[in-house]
C-alpha cells in the first residue's frame, strides 16, 4: 500500500484523536442516470402483482407487467371495466387479441366481442375465431333475408321486463328522444296483448309454438284490441295514434333497411357456452343510427341471456365504443349492464380512438359515469392537444401526459387506479399470426392470411424492442465494469 506523505499522515493522524478511527472511503463513481438504473432497481414503482395475464414489460424497469381485473377486484380496483384509447396504428388491436387469447387459457373464463371493423366481407376478429374453432355471429342485413343469423327482440329466453325495455330502447335510439307517457303506454298494450295471445296458443295446443316477433308488435300497434282502450277509458282511435310512431320505427326492423335480422325467430345453434362468442357487424354502416341500435339490441339480449350467475369470469369486449358513449339511450343501458355485472363477474372493454368523441358528444352526462367505472385506462400514442385533454378528463399526471404524444406503436400508459405505469406489449410468436396483420396493426388495411408475414411496422416494434434490450444490457455491463474497477482501486 502507498505511503502517505508526512502532511497527510499529520492530518489523519489528528482526526483520528477528534473523532475516532475514519472508515475507509471507496474512491466515487460517475454515472448516468440510464446506467445507474441497471444497478438500482428499487427505483421502480411497484406492480400489480404476479397473478393474472401477462402484458408485456414496464419500459423503465424492465419487470414484466401482469393484469387481471378479476384477480385484482376489490383490492386494488373498485371495478373491473377497462378503457383503451388512442389512435390508430398503434397497437390497440394487438393488445385487445393476445388479452383475449391469454384470458382463455383460464378455464373459468368467456369473452363476447362485438367487432365493428373488418374488411374482405369478414370482421376483424375472424381469424382468431377460426383457430378456436368458433363461428362468429354475422350480423348483415344481405344475408339475413337469404336465412343468415337472426336475434329475436321478443326471444322467450329473454324476461317479460326485459323484452319491453329493448322495444323502448331501440325505439328512442331511432327517434332521437323519450317515448312520451302516451306512446309508452300503446307500446306496453301492444307488447302485453301479443304475449297474452302467444301464451293462450301455447296453451291450447300444449305445445311450443313459433316465437312471437317484431312483427306481431307492429300488427298490434297498428290495430289495437279495444279491451286497451276500455281499460284506460279512452278511444280506440287514441290508442292508435299514440302508437303510430312506434310502430313507423319498429317496421324499420321489419322492412326496412334492418330487415332479417331482428324479425323472426332467434337462430337456432349459437352457442352462448362457447370461450369466445364474436358479433361481427362489420357489415353495417358504422356511421348510421342502424350501429346504435344493434348495440342496444345485442347488449340487452345478452344481459338476459348470457350473463348467468355460474361463477364464470366474462368479458365483454366493445370496439368502436363510441357508437354506444355517444347515444344517451344505449349509454343507459351499457351503465346498468356495467353495474349489474359488477356481482355476476363482468368486466367490460371499451375501445376508443378520442376521448373527445364521447366526453364533447350528446350522452356526455353518460359517458362520464361509464368513464368512472372503468378503473383501468390504457392510453396510446394521441396527438398533444388530444393528450392534454384526456389527461385532464381522466386525472392522469403531469408526466403521463407529456410523454403519451411521443409513445411509439406497442408501449402504452396504463393506469390501473392510480398505478401509472409505461408498458411495451409483448406479442408470442404463436400469437404472431393471429395479431401481426396489417390490419392488427394499422386498423385500416386489408387483411393477410395467418401465413403472412410481420408488416414494417411490426419489424420496427421487434427492431426498437432489440436495440432496448441491447443498451439496457450494454448498461448493465458498464455499471459492473465501474464496480469492478472502483473495487480493484481501494483495494
Amino acid at each position: 500500500m502507498a505511503m502517505l506523505d508526512p502532511l497527510a499522515a499529520l492530518t489523519d493522524a489528528f482526526t483520528s484523536f477528534l473523532f475516532g478511527k475514519v472508515e475507509t472511503t471507496r474512491l466515487p463513481v460517475r454515472t448516468s442516470t440510464g446506467q445507474a438504473q441497471a444497478v438500482y432497481l428499487p427505483t421502480a414503482a411497484p406492480g400489480l402483482g404476479d397473478s393474472g395475464v401477462i402484458i408485456g414489460r414496464e419500459v423503465y424497469s424492465g419487470k414484466g407487467y401482469i393484469y387481471d381485473p378479476f384477480q385484482l377486484y376489490g383490492q386494488q380496483l373498485p371495478a373491473p371495466h377497462w378503457l383503451v384509447l388512442g389512435e390508430s396504428g398503434n397497437g390497440k388491436s394487438a393488445l385487445e387479441k393476445t388479452y383475449v387469447l391469454r384470458q382463455l387459457r383460464f378455464r373459468d373464463r368467456q369473452v363476447v366481442v362485438l367487432d365493428a371493423q373488418g374488411e374482405d366481407g369478414v370482421g376483424e376478429w375472424n381469424l382468431i375465431a377460426e383457430e378456436l374453432g368458433i363461428t362468429p355471429i354475422r350480423l348483415d342485413p344481405t344475408a339475413a333475408l337469404n336465412g343468415g343469423i337472426r336475434l329475436n327482440p321478443l326471444d322467450p329466453s329473454i324476461t317479460t321486463t326485459g323484452q319491453l325495455a329493448l322495444l323502448r330502447t331501440i325505439i328512442e335510439v331511432a327517434m332521437g328522444h323519450g317515448l312520451d307517457e302516451r306512446s309508452g303506454f300503446a307500446l306496453k298494450v301492444a307488447h302485453a296483448t301479443v304475449l297474452g295471445e302467444f301464451s293462450a296458443a301455447a296453451d291450447a295446443q300444449s305445445g311450443h309454438p313459433r316465437q312471437p316477433v317484431l312483427t306481431d308488435i307492429v300488427e298490434q300497434l297498428r290495430h289495437p284490441e279495444a279491451e286497451a282502450a276500455e281499460a284506460m277509458n279512452v278511444d280506440i282511435d287514441d290508442v292508435r295514434a299514440w302508437g303510430l310512431d312506434v310502430a313507423l320505427v319498429l317496421d324499420r326492423l321489419v322492412d326496412g333497411d334492418l330487415r332479417g335480422m331482428f324479425d323472426g325467430p332467434t337462430t337456432a345453434g349459437i352457442d352462448l357456452d362457447a370461450p369466445l362468442i364474436v358479433f361481427d357487424l362489420s357489415h353495417i354502416d358504422r356511421n348510421s343510427i342502424a350501429m346504435p341500435i344493434l348495440m342496444a339490441i345485442v347488449g340487452v339480449w345478452l344481459e338476459h341471456t348470457w350473463i348467468r350467475p355460474d361463477r364464470k369470469k366474462r368479458i365483454f369486449l366493445v370496439e368502436e365504443a363510441w357508437h354506444i358513449i355517444n347515444s344517451p339511450f344505449v349509454a343507459q343501458l351499457f351503465q346498468r349492464l356495467l353495474k349489474f355485472g359488477r356481482r355476476l363477474g363482468l368486466s367490460f372493454v371499451a375501445v376508443v380512438h378520442h376521448l373527445s368523441d364521447v366526453v364533447d358528444g350528446a350522452a356526455a352526462r353518460e359517458a362520464a359515469a361509464i368513464l368512472k367505472m372503468a378503473s383501468t385506462r390504457t392510453i396510446y400514442a394521441q396527438k398533444a392537444d388530444e393528450a392534454r385533454a384526456t389527461g385532464q378528463v381522466l386525472g392522469l399526471p403531469r408526466w403521463a401526459v407529456e410523454i403519451i404524444p411521443t409513445l411509439t406503436p406497442g408501449i402504452a400508459v396504463w393506469d390501473v387506479n392510480g398505478n401509472v405505469q409505461v408498458v411495451k406489449h409483448l406479442i408470442t410468436e404463436a400469437e404472431r399470426p393471429l395479431v401481426y396483420t396489417d390490419r392488427a396493426m394499422t386498423e385500416a388495411s386489408a387483411m393477410t392470411t395467418a401465413s403472412s408475414t410481420p408488416t414494417d411496422e411490426a419489424r420496427a416494434i421487434e427492431k426498437a424492442a432489440d436495440a432496448e434490450a441491447e443498451e439496457r444490457a450494454e448498461a448493465l455491463a458498464m455499471a459492473r465494469q465501474m464496480r469492478d474497477e472502483s473495487s480493484e482501486t481501494v483495494a
